[in-house]
């Protein structure tokens, strides 16, 4: 189907629905009292129509997506409501038929890959099995039709990638299996829960693009499930924002993002951190999603918003405007409008001295690669090679990149974690490379990091109370168990917690006050240099826009540094100072943030950045196309390690590594472009 015949087919929607979720209801747990994590939900998806589910982690997105399928955890039940597809009620089938139609006409990409995928089977073997199931008309070719619908994915040889395990591939790769394997049996509606959370902008570009085309071309329904503002401007038709397990608001995307009318849709694009808001900080939503374990007789979002009045907390708010094109609440539209404050103006920020606390020069950190019996080392990993940078006091530097790139490693060399192969890692004048034992014990205090994954870094059964002063039990420091307890309490407050969360459990709070928790410890020891490898990444807009402000308020009351690891360009406009941009161990391009962002000079900062979604559904962005993946550390490319995948490599490119040149601006490039003075400032 051409792209002008598929918009034709969407101007040319038939009135019936492809899928008519009515009024759905879903419980877990007992009977006596159960979790009400789908409450009373509605929305129609048409054919060549994208309806996005927009909303916070446990507003119950995801058990929508499960209901549909019927795949349930064991606890969970449909208690009320229809789902119909194609006029067909799905609640009526038998599982035998059921099955027949998930994985067939209704298909299903899950969050996360790797979860997802069999570790011990070949994913050519994996999709085989759905088009078996499946695909009736392809059973006598299996094989090929496998090599078709990787192709149609876009997975560059697709013959010996069928061939391949899960553990072979790269995220992007394996959440194109996914595809591939949703795509088996020609799925008439396809359910896309938080597709591309974990990926990097470049391939989160490819993935949103692959979907686009495949629904022109199929004329197939999505139903995308996601938090993140700008792919929903990229992708959407139509929006509904979730909270609490309820729909609060459905729109068309251009009349949303132009004109969002409950004041929770409000909060979210007022969260969203630009690089305008420096100046003013992000607003925040305080407080946390209800638990579902109530009927509710009240506005679920009436305890954390600013506009509540009497009736939000004493009566359910009513429905206002059509099915396709209404809102939940008390107030007018209008008058959700009229009351949104301007956000207070942050304090400025605190002035460093200009000499680095952190210089890193020549840093090289190559893992052996062993072999054999006698585990004879054949190679190496150079997971950095090479690479400089300082932080003055009170500044954040952005580390940005592709995952697998060395950002990480670059953290965990710098804190002396991983011991460095070569060049030299100096805070505040020692070099650390050369400290040992007792004084590097001591020096720790001084460098922190947070973690990722909060959840995985904290010891499930230690009280929050222990798992903060861990760090000052080890370095002997804060007086006896009472005095530690009054500091953690403090530094919980400090963070916007309550003192006595120190008496729970670390799977007793949301994500992000368990940020808050892992950002309590790293300060516990006074720590003048923080690494913060992806501390948001896992967050919803509202809990990002909590930590962010957090982290500026501490760094402007307390001159902390940070190394700041991300791949959220938008988080980088925000918060850091610096960005280095680094591809496959090495920094490609750094300088001032805004100069970076602004005016790119590298080939790869610019493809980076071109990636990125904006939250505006008519933004027109010319992605440039990365082909490939980025290439093994183990054996990188001769000549520029970008140069197999740039659009504008030459042959020096192929032949040598560029020297790093220092523009005018004080920015500096690796690139022969910028070299030869075709990309000066």
């Amino acid at each position: 189907m051409s792209s002008i015949e598929a918009a034709m087919h969407k101007v040319q929607t038939p009135a019936e629905p492809l899928l008519a979720v009515d009024a759905l209801t879903t419980h877990l747990g007992s009977q006596a009292h159960p979790v009400r994590a789908v409450d009373g939900v509605s929305f129609e998806i048409r054919r060549g129509e994208t309806f996005v589910l927009l909303g916070e982690s446990g507003c119950g997105k995801s058990m929508i997506a499960l209901s549909i399928m019927r795949l349930l955890p064991h606890t969970g039940r449909i208690v009320g409501g229809d789902v119909k597809l194609d006029g067909k009620s799905l609640r009526a089938l038998s599982e035998a038929d059921m099955r027949a139609e998930r994985g067939g006409r209704v298909g299903m990409i899950f969050q996360e890959p790797m979860t997802s995928l069999n570790p011990v089977i070949t994913v050519g073997e994996q999709v085989a099995e759905a088009v078996r199931l499946h695909d009736p008309d392809s059973r006598e070719r299996v094989a090929a039709r496998v090599v078709e619908l990787f192709r149609a994915v876009g997975i560059p040889d697709p013959d010996k990638r069928v061939g391949e395990y899960p553990h072979q591939l790269s995220g992007g790769m394996k959440q194109r299996v996914m595809i591939a394997m949703a795509l088996a049996g020609r799925p008439e509606v396809l359910i896309a829960d938080e597709p591309t959370t974990a990926l990097d902008v470049t391939i989160q570009a490819q993935v949103l693009d692959l979907l686009k085309d495949l629904q022109r071309e199929t004329g197939m329904g999505i139903l995308l499930i996601t938090h993140d503002l700008g792919v929903v401007a990229e992708m959407a038709d139509r929006v509904g924002v979730m909270y609490a397990g309820q729909i609060l608001e459905t729109n068309d995307a251009e009349r949303f993002f132009d004109r969002p009318r409950h004041p929770y849709s409000r909060k979210l694009f007022r969260s969203l951190p630009k690089a305008e808001k420096r100046s003013e900080g992000l607003d925040v939503i305080a407080g946390i999603v209800p638990p579902l374990d109530q009927a509710f007789t009240h506005c679920r979002f009436a305890d954390r918003c600013e506009l509540a009045f009497d009736a939000c907390r004493t009566t359910l708010p009513p429905w206002r405007g059509g099915d396709a094109d209404g809102f939940r609440c008390h107030l007018e539209a209008d008058e959700v409008r009229d009351q949104d404050a301007p956000l207070a103006p942050a304090a400025s920020d605190r002035h460093g001295d200009d000499t680095a606390l952190l210089d890193v020069s020549g840093l090289k950190m190559h893992f052996p690669i062993h072999k054999g019996v006698l585990r004879r080392v054949v190679g190496h990993v150079k997971a950095v090679d090479g690479l400089d940078l300082k932080i003055p006091t009170a500044r954040t530097v952005a580390l940005v990149g592709e995952s697998g790139c060395g950002k990480t490693t670059v953290g965990k060399a710098i804190l002396q974690l991983h011991r460095p192969t070569a060049g030299r890692v100096e805070f505040d004048g020692v070099d650390l490379a050369h400290v040992r034992g007792a004084e590097l014990r001591r020096l720790r205090r001084d460098f922190q990091i947070i973690f990722q994954d909060p959840a995985s870094s904290m010891n499930p059964r230690m009280l929050v109370e222990d798992i903060v002063a861990e760090g000052m039990v080890a370095q002997g420091i804060g007086g006896n168990r009472a005095e530690r307890r009054r500091k953690v309490e403090q530094l919980l407050e400090q963070v916007g917690m309550q003192a006595q969360a120190a008496n729970r459990y670390p799977h007793e709070f949301s994500g992000g006050q368990r940020q808050r928790i892992a950002i309590a410890r790293a300060l516990a020891l006074e720590p003048r240099l923080i690494v913060c490898d992806e501390p948001t990444s896992a967050l919803d807009v509202s809990v990002q826009a909590q930590v962010l402000n957090l982290l500026r308020d501490l760094q402007r009351e307390l001159g902390i540094s940070y190394l700041f690891i991300t791949h959220n360009i938008s988080v980088v406009a925000y918060l850091a100072h610096e960005v280095a941009v680094m591809y496959l161990g090495r920094i490609v391009e750094y300088g001032a943030v805004e100069a970076v962002l602004q005016h790119p000079k590298h080939p790869y900062t610019e493809a980076l950045l071109s990636a990125v979604p904006v939250p505006d559904p008519d933004h027109e962005r010319a992605v440039i196309r990365l082909e490939g993946d980025m290439p093994s550390p183990v054996n990188p490319p001769s000549g520029c390690h970008f140069h197999p995948r740039c659009p504008q490599a030459v042959a020096k490119c192929r032949e040598s590594y560029p020297d790093t040149v220092t523009l005018s601006s004080g920015r500096r490039v690796a690139c022969w472009l910028a070299s030869e003075g075709q990309r000066g400032d």
